[in-house]
């Protein structure tokens, strides 16, 4: 399973493969895709994700909503407050559900704790070997051939130096970085969705593929599509390492059946709204019909 010309994952797996740590049943470092695609299967048994063409998911986000809605509360706000500066597609890998092992990485890769590391490298091949398997899919859904650039949603933080995922995946990936900083430092107010949160190079006609580890609201991977989009950008995927899904709100019984408080943790996703959706590797949110995406 080797990488494709011109993929931009295809740069460094070997490298990639090394750093995730993973011996052969022989004691044997397992080299590049093999090493990657065996930490993916690892992880499957474990892990949900949105199916493809599903009906009564967000459109963007790609959570549980009501009957006859097309997107959760959060992402219909988005769509009314920046009209045409939003992603093209938004597709998330996985599901991370509070308490599971997927959302314990992505918050334990960007800390100095112990297991820091194993968390990274795992993290590391659900997106390589996603970006590999699916990025056709989601450049079809972006309505462009292939990224020209990368990006990567700044910390809200002002977290000094490359962001995490950067640093975790950038050997890996082949394309050029896309500038992109945070313009207003994260405080309770500046959290909301805003074109000017962030700003960015000038980036005319670009295609970009905005990585972003977590999904909550969505206010920060949109806020800075629209920096990039306000820079120059034509089309911009956002591919999100895990969508997060939170257990309902004690107050939620007060409300009415099936409904949640907006604004809320409950309205962006609750685990008991999600039905199974397995983690299936040769499957996206937006997964070409069979041929459709090169494999």
């Amino acid at each position: 399973m080797s990488g494709k010309a011109g993929d931009p994952a295809a740069a460094a797996a070997g490298r990639a493969g090394h750093a995730g740590g993973l011996a052969g049943d022989d004691g044997g470092q397992l080299a590049g895709w093999e090493l990657l695609t065996r930490s993916v299967r690892m992880q499957a048994p474990f892990l949900s994700a949105p199916p493809p063409a599903a009906r009564g998911l967000c459109a963007a986000c790609r959570i549980p909503v009501r009957p006859g809605n097309a997107h959760c509360y959060p992402c219909g706000l988005h769509a009314e407050t920046l009209p045409g500066l939003l992603a093209d597609v938004v597709v998330p890998i996985c599901y991370a559900v509070k308490g599971g092992e997927h959302a314990r990485n992505l918050w334990l890769y960007k800390s100095a704790r112990p297991g820091a590391a194993v968390a990274g490298a795992a993290l590391r091949a659900l997106l390589v070997v996603f970006l590999r398997d699916h990025g056709p899919c989601v450049w079809r859904a972006a309505g462009m051939t292939r990224p020209s650039h990368l990006a990567v949603v700044p910390s809200g933080r002002g977290r000094a130096g490359p962001h995490p995922l950067r640093t975790l995946i950038g050997t890996c990936l082949s394309l050029p970085w896309a500038a992109l900083d945070l313009r207003l430092r994260d405080e309770p107010w500046t959290r909301d969705l805003d074109a000017g949160r962030f700003k960015a190079a000038p980036l005319a006609g670009a295609s970009i593929a905005l990585l972003d580890d977590t999904w909550t609201t969505g206010a920060s991977a949109e806020s800075a599509c629209a920096a990039l989009r306000l820079a120059g950008a034509r089309s911009v995927a956002v591919i999100v390492l895990g969508r997060h899904v939170s257990a309902p709100e004690p107050s939620a019984s007060a409300l009415a059946p099936g409904a949640s408080a907006p604004g809320s943790a409950a309205a962006c996703a609750s685990v008991n709204d999600l039905p199974a959706m397995p983690f299936r590797p040769r499957l996206c949110a937006v997964h070409a019909h069979a041929g459709e995406n090169g494999q």
